[in-house]
């Protein structure tokens, strides 16, 4: 399994010959600037919520590769209004696709579209594919039902958001590790404005303290996974 980065949350994962875009917002952020949008290939695209930082790239990417959007109902019917037809609402709860199982999960936070309109709940998800199974928490504070994570899977990593004020910071982060027991991290969701800038060393060795990974790649590197 393959994994870039592409800054902020958005990230794409790439296992079994299928590429799944996450997140996407690349073209208003100033630290992916060498990023082109033009180039990026999906077969899907899962949004955990509405907010600009998640989808500003949503309809454009999904028109020109017409992955299938995974997200929730408000957030597909946003995107059916941008002319989006290639559609898969969810809730919360697990379902069979044809790459493996994918789960949407609790995320504590809020939601609505980029026009104001209601973006129904957040979310994280789980994705079981190409042979392991990744967390994306979304844009969450630390909650207790990463606990149920341990009892339903045995991840392989989890992709956590680290820049605090919107989310877990790196200290909370951390602290969700021993809740869903997966000691291998990809953080996200920092450094993209200065309200989430973060200390990368200091970040990486607080993990390395506790016997843990902090993984935190270049926007536009590829890591395996």
């Amino acid at each position: 399994m393959k994994y870039t980065y592409y800054g902020q949350s958005c990230f794409l994962l790439e296992a079994e010959g299928k590429k799944f875009l996450f997140d996407p917002f690349i073209s208003p952020n100033t630290l992916a600037k060498n990023i082109d949008i033009s180039s990026i290939e999906a077969d899907y695209i899962l949004v955990s919520h509405g907010h600009g930082d998640h989808v500003a790239d949503l309809v454009t990417i999904a028109k020109q590769t017409n992955a299938l959007v995974i997200a929730m109902p408000e957030v597909t019917h946003w995107a059916e209004t941008q002319g989006v037809t290639n559609l898969h609402p969810m809730n919360y709860g697990p379902h069979k696709f044809e790459f493996g199982k994918l789960r949407m999960v609790w995320a504590a936070h809020s939601s609505s579209m980029p026009d104001g309109s209601y973006g129904g709940n957040p979310a994280g998800f789980v994705l079981e594919t190409g042979g392991k199974t990744i967390y994306f928490a979304g844009d969450t504070s630390l909650t207790l039902e990463m606990k149920l994570l341990a009892d339903l899977y045995n991840l392989d990593y989890a992709v956590l958001p680290i820049g605090g004020n919107y989310t877990m910071d790196v200290d909370d982060a951390l602290i969700s590790t021993k809740y869903f027991e997966c000691n291998k991290v990809i953080g996200v969701h920092y450094n993209t404005f200065p309200v989430i800038e973060i200390d990368t060393k200091e970040a990486i060795a607080k993990f390395e303290r506790e016997n843990k990974l902090l993984l935190l790649p270049a926007i536009g590197e590829t890591i395996e996974l």
